[in-house]
């Protein structure tokens, strides 16, 4: 994915005005992903009008954010329904939820490619981002983060500590999930996708929002779900390379380039030795500012 993909914002599906304000959301104050959701914030009794209002939306003129859907999960009595109002011209993509199998997405495959030629989209254009939330999907997460279109796995942290049984109250650093967290990560990043870190459930802690977001980045998630518009714009300065780092990366890469060119072997600066994983890294960066 080229576009940037720092905050993910779930929208209650049934709630026509947080739907509509997110879509219409300004550039500046619009998530990157907007995450339309058919699955747990919405009651039962108000799933009918939730599909009715996202592929309303999902007709309104485009912000500049990623439009994913998160429907039921695969095999349930919803998510066929979810997909036949989700799939339309102006979806990017599915949050398909508790995913613990790859051959769960295999099917999802296959649907979306049904639904795709119905809607006049071309095949494999929807991607899909798997969330794992439970133990049996952490240790199948690397095969799931090669199964068909998936381009980011997703930490759903309070359904893992709930299959886990961890306390309802978070301690310290959330050290409990450690291991989750960086497991997610290095699957992601061995199958070449993103990994995106889980909520921050207090949405008026804009310090605990800050210091788990910079946790999460400093162990390689991409970015992190958002449950209300306030959190974006901390999870987007976390997740995007500073001023400092975007300069010392392009002295980084402007060092080394300069040194090839000289035909030198050893490349230092400021008395670190640049080889090329450090040098990729610095690229990295500078690609992400560019975004």
């Amino acid at each position: 994915m080229d576009a940037p993909m720092r905050s993910l914002l779930f929208t209650p599906g049934h709630r026509e005005t947080m739907v509509a304000r997110v879509i219409d959301a300004k550039p500046g104050a619009a998530p990157d992903v907007a995450l339309l959701d058919l699955e747990d914030s919405v009651p039962a009794a108000e799933k009918e009008n939730a599909r009715r209002a996202i592929a309303s939306a999902l007709a309104r003129p485009r912000n500049g954010a990623l439009r994913y859907v998160r429907t039921g999960r695969a095999l349930s009595d919803d998510a066929e329904a979810d997909l036949a109002a989700a799939v339309r011209p102006g979806l990017d993509g599915i949050l398909a939820p508790k995913v613990e199998r790859p051959e769960e997405l295999a099917l999802l495959d296959e649907t979306l490619a049904e639904r795709e030629a119905e809607a006049g989209l071309a095949r494999g254009s929807l991607h899909v981002i798997a969330a794992i939330e439970s133990a049996a999907a952490l240790i199948d997460a690397p095969r799931i983060a090669r199964a068909p279109r998936v381009i980011g796995l997703m930490f759903g942290s309070e359904d893992f500590a709930a299959d886990l049984g961890l306390p309802t109250r978070r301690e310290g650093e959330a050290a409990e999930l450690l291991y989750a967290r960086s497991a997610i990560v290095v699957a992601a990043v061995a199958a070449r996708v993103l990994a995106f870190d889980g909520i921050w459930a207090d949405f008026k802690d804009e310090a605990g929002l800050r210091a788990d977001a910079l946790r999460g980045r400093r162990l390689g998630f991409a970015g992190k779900q958002c449950i209300h518009p306030g959190q974006i714009a901390v999870v987007n300065e976390i997740f995007s390379p500073s001023p400092d780092e975007a300069a010392h990366a392009r002295r980084v890469v402007e060092a080394y380039d300069a040194a090839l060119a000289k035909g030198l072997g050893a490349v230092a600066l400021d008395g670190e030795m640049l080889d090329p994983p450090i040098v990729e890294r610095a690229r990295r960066v500078l690609r992400m500012t560019r975004s």
